[in-house]
């Protein structure tokens, strides 16, 4: 079955160049589903901390079995790499790296990979994920460039008190729509920056969103900040962007 072209996984690796980021360059990863095909156009899933996803998420395995054996729309995951002792200052709006990497994702990386691969460029049809930070950044992406981003998937955000100014700075957000979920175990997670509840600061950030439009499927679950809890979440979350059924998102 593995020699079949239908049943084929391809995980290419790009280092895309920037003129935002002081490196002047990025690694990215992309997964092609089974069957791809260069003249079909597929939805696209766009993941922060991308190394992570794919190699403790298990994005990829999770997206083959969901396509071959679920019959999902085959779709493409693009992860975007970061450096661990860069990350908060680049997904904290209050970083001093925060504006150049929102600018190298938005303004630089999204046309690579749609001048590349055959992705969709509709909102409806890019998906942002992330976990911890990487879920708030990409809030962050989605209310900076509402053109291009209205969905998100995000695992334990770190909606810290800078997020949460962000969200209240915003009139209407009835175009977002945002799959959440958190811990309950994560009532007293050691980061970076303190010890924070995040169940606590998931909470409010729904009741904030919620306020001003977005449409959410927010949970709470047992599980701790870690990937052997989110890895778990991962194919319920894309089933609301991505999967056969309808989504159901509350308003």
């Amino acid at each position: 079955m593995s020699d079949n072209p239908l049943y084929k996984r391809t995980i290419n690796r790009h280092v895309i160049p920037s003129r935002h980021l002081p490196e002047g360059e990025r690694a990215i990863r992309v997964y092609l589903p089974p069957g791809y095909q260069a003249w079909i156009s597929y939805p696209v899933v766009y993941c922060q901390d991308g190394e992570d996803f794919f190699n403790f998420g298990r994005i990829a395995t999770h997206a083959q079995r969901l396509i071959l054996e679920e019959g999902w729309e085959p779709f493409v995951i693009v992860g975007v790499e970061v450096d661990k002792s860069k990350r908060t200052s680049e997904y904290a709006p209050d970083g001093n790296r925060n504006a150049a990497y929102m600018k190298f994702f938005a303004e630089e990386m999204i046309s690579w990979v749609e001048s590349n691969y055959p992705v969709r460029d509709e909102p409806e049809q890019r998906l942002l994920a992330g976990d911890s930070l990487g879920g708030a950044v990409s809030l962050s992406l989605a209310l900076a460039y509402p053109a291009l981003f209205n969905r998100i998937v995000s695992l334990s955000g770190a909606f810290y008190d800078t997020y949460i100014e962000q969200i209240e700075a915003e009139g209407s957000l009835d175009r977002l729509k945002l799959w959440m979920v958190v811990g309950l175990q994560e009532t007293a997670y050691e980061t970076d920056r303190g010890v924070y509840d995040f169940v606590a600061l998931n909470r409010e950030a729904v009741e904030i969103l919620k306020a001003r439009g977005a449409k959410l499927v927010y949970e709470e679950k047992d599980g701790e900040h870690k990937w052997g809890f989110w890895q778990q979440q991962l194919p319920e979350a894309l089933a609301v962007f991505l999967g056969p059924t309808p989504s159901s998102f509350a308003d």
